[in-house]
């Protein structure tokens, strides 16, 4: 079922989603949390789409945020709030209500919003792009319990990952954190089937790709380690190689899908590394609304912490030993991203034993 309100009201609203509930023979809400999605005319489409497909899992009240200022000063003065509610088949295993808010109303969004808030439910706000600086203190953002970013959309994902960091609250977390949990669950599960002292780390993937970072940032806080950040063709993260005492631990995902773990005095393994859709990343995040703590130390890890090949001819070995191995991504350019990152501080860190810090959420590729 499909309602359009033109030069509306929350009231209007609220009444309308519950018409629509009583006509589709529902009068319970039957709603775990409300998400409010703060996007763009463009964003939108995709963001429903995701937003929708994760409600399968986590049944919710969708609220998409779409600010229409306008241009013009008489576009400007054109105070309007337009909506449209989806119910039923259209709108996954929840409600949607898209609102367009024009004119000086955009500058006031959490005042329509907060009327149309599940009661007693969490509220989860999700910013597939254009997120601001400070989440938390967002007029939207201060409204719920988690605030989710993505870096990766960014014009300098590596660099947002330092304002992430300056204005981390409890509750924030970040997509290209996400992406890594089934790298984090794969390393921390072959280290607990073999424990073994690890001496140094190598994390490879493209360029620009702030998963990386974060993944080796992540070693970098657990192992206590020196991590070496390579960069590759992608897509996306390519390799992690753990060098331990008995050999090298490798996990190694050259195509975006199925990865191979290599373990010392073991046959190598394929496992599921899929790269996942959007639904699925947020879906995962759903699944948890305390603060993740892990990823706070994570992201406020500097990144200068991680250590670039020494020199061409380093990095030109690397390369030569993937493609000998049968890596034929497109390495050859951008192999060292930031040569002056090199840091030689890390040599009096302590080997640990395994890696750590697992999310208490069962976690799929």
């Amino acid at each position: 079922m499909k309602i359009d309100l033109t030069n509306t009201t929350s009231s209007k609203i609220n009444a309308a989603l519950m018409e629509a509930r009583r006509a589709s023979g529902s009068t319970a809400a039957g709603m775990v949390l409300t998400l409010v999605i703060v996007t763009d005319e463009g964003s939108a489409y995709d963001a429903l789409k995701a937003a929708n497909d994760a409600s399968r899992e986590h049944p919710s009240r969708t609220l998409a945020v779409i600010k229409r200022a306008g241009r013009s000063p008489r576009a400007r003065a054109e105070t309007r709030l337009d909506a449209e509610i989806l119910v039923g088949s259209d709108a996954g295993s929840g409600e949607t209500v898209i609102l367009r808010m024009h004119g000086e109303l955009a500058a006031h969004a959490q005042s329509v919003v907060l009327p149309l808030l599940l009661p007693d439910a969490p509220v989860v706000v999700w910013w597939p792009d254009n997120a601001p600086l400070h989440p938390a203190q967002d007029p939207l953002g201060s409204l719920a319990q988690r605030r989710i970013t993505d870096a990766v959309t960014a014009e300098s994902p590596v660099g947002q990952l330092a304002q992430r960091a300056q204005s981390y609250t409890p509750g924030d977390t970040d997509l290209a954190w996400t992406r890594i949990t089934g790298w984090r669950s794969m390393l921390a599960a072959a280290l607990d089937q073999r424990p073994s002292t690890i001496i140094s780390a190598v994390v490879e993937g493209e360029s620009y790709n702030p998963s990386v970072e974060l993944l080796g940032l992540w070693l970098t806080n657990r192992l206590h380690v020196p991590v070496e950040r390579v960069v590759t063709g992608g897509p996306g993260i390519t390799a992690v190689h753990l060098r331990t005492t008995d050999g090298d631990v490798t996990l190694d995902r050259p195509d975006g899908l199925m990865g191979t773990l290599s373990m010392p005095g073991s046959p190598d393994r394929q496992v599921a590394l899929k790269r996942r859709e959007t639904s699925e990343l947020i879906a995962e995040e759903l699944r948890r609304l305390d603060p993740d703590d892990i990823y706070a130390t994570a992201v406020r890890t500097p990144v200068e912490r991680l250590r670039e090949p020494a020199n061409a001819e380093t990095a030109a070995a690397g390369l030569v030993a993937r493609e000998a191995a049968g890596d034929t991504g497109d390495a050859a350019e951008d192999t060292v991203a930031n040569p002056e990152r090199i840091t030689s501080d890390a040599s009096d860190k302590k080997p640990a034993k395994k890696a750590a810090g697992k999310r208490t959420t069962k976690e799929s590729a």
